[in-house]
């Protein structure tokens, strides 16, 4: 099977990124693949939270969300529309992922869990959590692909998470981001190699890329990992749509020559000696 993987500048105006992975999913069918994953915050990245809070709605109201699921019906393909940014109850925002099939159903979601509040040495400040609030459940789901276990950008930190998809029987993780330019740099390719290579499974991480419209500058490098390490796509800097092949077979075969998952083993209390 072929997946599609969508690397974005997104800009201030929804209507424009919808306009993209509109264009994008047309693309990734008419190529014959089975999936399009797009990157986080593919409906809208603004820095002016005041400006951005005009453009955010409720899920139910999200223009983004509404093209991209008529798109996929249209298309006949699932779509992992990376997150998008809507209303919550609580009067913050959600950082909300959605996966939706062949008829344009949303088959699952999944709000971001851990936000990202850093101070960087370029001087970049960030403070997720003064305008989202974190999400609580982490989910699989049964796709043509098989198991997909969903995170969003800061997640990737986290490994505990990726074994608790992984051990839930997720075959393939998906990482949509916007990393910064520094931390990309730095973290990016190791991290997600080595989620791919804890959890023998593949790694699908579709990003932002560039100079954005709010002024902000993303990594790009939306990246495809198999269960091994082995690094099936580099789309470097660039905008664009890339490609790249998902044999499950291919985690049966890791698995047989590393059984992590059937040798892992409840983490014991840990014990503090002085």
């Amino acid at each position: 099977m072929k997946i599609a993987v969508l690397q974005m500048t997104s800009g201030i105006d929804p209507a424009a990124n919808a306009a993209t992975i509109v264009d994008a999913i047309e693309r990734a069918a008419d190529a014959g693949a089975t999936m399009v994953f797009t990157p986080e915050m593919s409906g809208l990245i603004d820095r002016d939270r005041a400006r951005a809070a005009a453009a955010i709605v409720a899920e139910a109201d999200d223009p983004v969300l509404d093209a991209v699921r008529s798109a996929a019906a249209r298309a006949g393909l699932w779509v992992h529309l990376g997150s998008l940014a809507v209303r919550a109850e609580d009067g913050l925002f959600a950082n909300r992922g959605f996966v939706i099939d062949a008829s344009g159903a949303i088959r699952a979601r999944y709000d971001k869990l851990h936000l990202f509040d850093v101070n960087l040495p370029s001087g970049e400040s960030w403070r997720e959590s003064a305008a989202y609030a974190p999400g609580a459940v982490a989910v699989v789901i049964d796709t043509p692909l098989g198991m997909l276990g969903p995170t969003i950008c800061y997640d990737l930190r986290f490994p505990d998470l990726f074994r608790a998809l992984s051990d839930a029987g997720a075959d393939i993780l998906s990482v949509p981001a916007a990393f910064t330019r520094p931390t990309g740099a730095a973290h990016w390719h190791v991290l997600l190699r080595a989620r791919a290579i804890e959890a023998g499974a593949f790694v699908v991480a579709a990003a932002q890329t560039g100079l954005h419209a709010d002024g902000r500058t993303t990594y790009g490098h939306s990246l495809v990992i198999d269960p091994w390490g082995d690094v099936l796509l580099d789309m470097g800097e660039a905008a664009g749509l890339g490609f790249a092949p998902i044999d499950p077979a291919r985690v049966a075969d890791v698995g047989a020559r590393i059984p992590v998952r059937a040798h892992r083993r409840p983490i014991p209390t840990v014990t503090r000696v002085r």
